[in-house]
């Protein structure tokens, strides 16, 4: 059964992905930090929403849906429009560039990012394996 995104038990979907996956603990051991994804409203989606995710050593110990951008501060904060991360989300839109070109902002040191890319990749395909329902 697919899982609505954005939604509390999407992002805890992925924190189990996360957990289960050996390569993405191999990729992100010495990863310590944790994000929180700001999925704006587009043309298709009119709400905005906040998914919270911890990385610790390539486990996820928390993740949950917050109610706004304060709820809980993060090392890093990711915003995009909906559709990009439906885009990232299955897999046609490569993160990491998508970070560069500012299709992803991100707010946070850059440079953990750009010396992980293992680890973001990683990440992102745990996300491609969860059944996702998207609207529009």
């Amino acid at each position: 059964m697919a899982i609505k995104f954005p939604s509390d038990e999407w992002i805890k979907a992925l924190s189990a992905e996360l957990n289960a996956s050996e390569t993405y603990a191999q990729s992100s051991a010495a990863w310590v930090g944790d994000f929180l994804f700001v999925i704006q409203p587009d043309a298709v989606y009119q709400d905005t929403a906040y998914l919270y995710i911890d990385v610790k050593e390539g486990k996820s110990p928390d993740a949950m849906q917050t109610g706004s951008l304060d709820e809980k501060k993060a090392m890093y904060t990711v915003s995009a429009p909906y559709s990009i991360w439906r885009k990232v989300i299955e897999g046609k839109l490569d993160p990491l560039q998508s970070m560069f070109t500012g299709k992803l902002k991100v707010r946070g040191n850059m440079a953990q990012i750009q010396r992980n890319p293992k680890a973001t990749t990683e990440f992102v395909l745990c996300a491609t394996k969860i059944p996702t329902e998207f609207v529009g």
